[in-house]
């Protein structure tokens, strides 16, 4: 148990099978202590002890511990970034395009090809419970939304841009820098000129 609670400390309450394994500790003392809730099972080989505080956003963790390459995206981005009330049943992740597709058990996800600068512009990291969490930022969600508005529908997008523009105007130069990217600036030129 001592060598778990080192463990944990040192990676900001998590332990993987593999450097359970590696202190000396047995893959089915893992599951022993799961079933005796003495560890959290989070993922297939990802553990937690039960006596910390509960994760933030556990599904936002995990995706950003077993695919760091991935980006929160879309109308999740917009709900990390709090401008929609919509709830995705799949937290929406950008992946770039050519990369292998990750696999994950458990938060279900719904991936995104990105390519070049639609892909790596606008990555902003945030702490979540001590973990980097990759989230695009407003105006790049935004811009993103207006790309895949036939895919996740326009009012969607619609909504963000009416709820971000009053507050942000300063800011505006930077959506439609993203905008440019997302090869969507005129719809979104359009939109910004219909709140001016």
């Amino acid at each position: 148990m001592v060598a778990l609670r080192r463990i944990s400390k040192r990676a900001n309450g998590l332990i993987r099978t593999s450097e359970a394994v590696e202190a000396g500790v047995q893959s089915r003392t893992l599951g022993d202590l799961v079933d005796g809730g003495v560890l959290q099972k989070l993922s297939r080989g990802l553990y937690r002890l039960s006596e910390l505080p509960p994760v933030t956003d556990p599904d936002l963790v995990m995706i950003a511990l077993r695919i760091p390459n991935g980006v929160i995206t879309l109308v999740s981005a917009l709900v990390f970034h709090e401008l929609t009330l919509e709830v995705p049943r799949q937290i929406q992740l950008a992946i770039k395009a050519g990369s292998e597709k990750p696999r994950l058990d458990y938060p279900p996800i719904k991936l995104f090809w990105f390519s070049d600068k639609a892909y790596s512009e606008g990555i902003e990291i945030h702490k979540i419970d001590g973990v980097s969490v990759r989230v695009y930022s407003v105006e790049k969600s935004i811009a993103d939304c207006f790309k895949f508005r036939n895919k996740i529908g326009v009012n969607i997008a619609a909504q963000a841009i009416k709820a971000w523009a009053p507050k942000n105007r300063r800011n505006w130069d930077r959506l439609l820098y993203y905008a440019k990217i997302c090869r969507v600036e005129q719809i979104v030129k359009q939109y910004l000129e219909a709140l001016a």
